[in-house]
This record gives structure tokens, C-alpha cells and sequence, in this order.
């Protein structure tokens, strides 16, 4: 066992179409073994484009499968350069969330690149701001960095389960347990200034954490 687990853990890509299960494994459990809310007072939803969004890494497992096909379909998610960064890649592109590949410790500035052109095509760009190693729920800086070259909003969202089991890991992740209600709530965009300086962009840093806090239920 421990020799197989070494082996599959030297595979960095895995066939497209072995995600093709899982996503429909995934779906299917989302839609059979949960009720679902969706919280969006402004109907950010059906009408944003162009903006950045936030999330905590610890409430990904359902987001492809619970958010609407309108939004995913102009979504480019930032995820990790990682091995297991790719394995996420290749499992929400079947929901049609096109992948942009960096993190702040690893292809950082390919990725910024990337979220520019997204944006300027009209593309809403999501970040897990603070992953893929954490501290939990701090935010990085570079969704504020992005929002502020390019004058747009950042809004916060969160998935919120009534009941869920954490997994010991740094961001304590959270898996939904059956029969649970699962909460999509878009909160109240974030107007971040154009041009910040480094003291700006940390002072809107803290801004931006704190209203996706406000949203956070644990």
C-alpha cells in the first residue's frame, strides 16, 4: 500500500478524463444529499462580470457543484502550481470554470498576468486567498493588488454548512455531512482604490478579510 500510495503520488497529471467520474460523483452528492440556499441580495450572480472574488480554502469541495452554470462559465479560478493544484484544474474544468495556474509562493506573476487578461475579457477571477498553505483565513495580498491595478471590486463568498466534519489539516477543510443545508452567500462588494501603495494595499487587505469574515459561519 504505502509503495502505491509513493507511486501515485509521483504522477503530477492525470488523464482529463479520469476527473469525469469524480465530477459527476460530485454533482450528483451536491444535489441528492443537500439542501441548498443561495444568499445574493445585489444579484451579483446573474449580472457581475469582470470582477474578483474571494473564498476561503477550507469550503471548496461543493463550490464548483453548488454554484450556478451562468457564473461558472465566466469564472477563472487562480489555483495552485501544485501537483494537487492540477488535479483541481482538471476536475472544474468539467464545470466549466477555466483554471489559472499560480499562488503567491509559486507562479505568482504568471498568474497575476493571466487574471489581468482574464479581466480584461470579462471574466469574473476567484481566488482562495489564503491557500494553498494557509495561516487560515488570512488573506494574501494579491486580490487587492489586482482589484487596485485594474479598478475593480472584490466580493466575497463564502459556502456556509449547517453541518459539516473539519479535517485535520491546516485549513481545518471542511467536508458537508448528509442531509445538510448548504449556503452560497455573495456578500456586499468591496470598492478597493485605484493605485495603492504597499500601506494601502495591506490597510484593504485587512478590509477585504474582514468582509469575508462577516460572511463566514463555522
Amino acid at each position: 500500500m504505502k509503495s502505491f500510495k509513493k507511486r501515485f503520488r509521483r504522477i503530477k497529471k492525470l488523464p482529463a478524463w479520469f476527473f469525469f467520474f469524480p465530477s459527476i460523483l460530485l454533482r450528483s452528492m451536491c444535489f441528492c444529499l443537500f439542501r441548498h440556499r443561495i444568499v445574493d441580495p445585489l444579484n451579483l450572480i446573474e449580472t457581475t462580470t469582470g470582477c474578483v472574488s474571494v473564498t476561503w480554502h477550507n469550503r471548496l469541495l461543493y463550490f464548483p457543484a453548488i454554484f450556478p452554470k451562468i457564473a461558472r462559465h465566466r469564472t477563472v479560478a487562480v489555483v495552485s502550481a501544485s501537483r494537487d493544484g492540477q488535479y483541481v484544474s482538471d476536475l472544474i474544468s468539467f464545470f466549466g470554470i477555466k483554471a489559472m495556474r499560480g499562488s503567491s509562493r509559486k507562479g505568482g506573476a504568471n498568474a497575476l498576468l493571466g487574471a489581468t487578461r482574464a479581466l480584461q475579457d470579462g471574466f469574473n477571477v476567484s481566488f482562495t486567498p489564503d491557500g494553498p498553505r494557509g495561516p487560515k483565513y488570512t488573506m494574501s495580498r494579491g486580490p487587492v493588488y489586482l482589484a487596485s491595478a485594474h479598478g475593480t471590486k472584490i466580493i466575497p463568498v463564502s459556502i456556509n454548512a449547517s453541518r459539516y466534519w473539519s479535517v485535520k489539516s491546516w485549513d481545518n477543510f471542511q467536508i458537508p455531512k448528509p442531509f445538510c443545508t448548504l449556503t452560497l452567500v455573495v456578500g456586499t462588494p468591496v470598492a478597493v482604490p485605484v493605485g495603492l501603495d504597499e500601506k494601502g494595499i495591506e490597510e484593504w487587505r485587512l478590509k477585504v478579510q474582514s468582509a469575508l469574515m462577516e460572511i463566514t459561519v463555522d
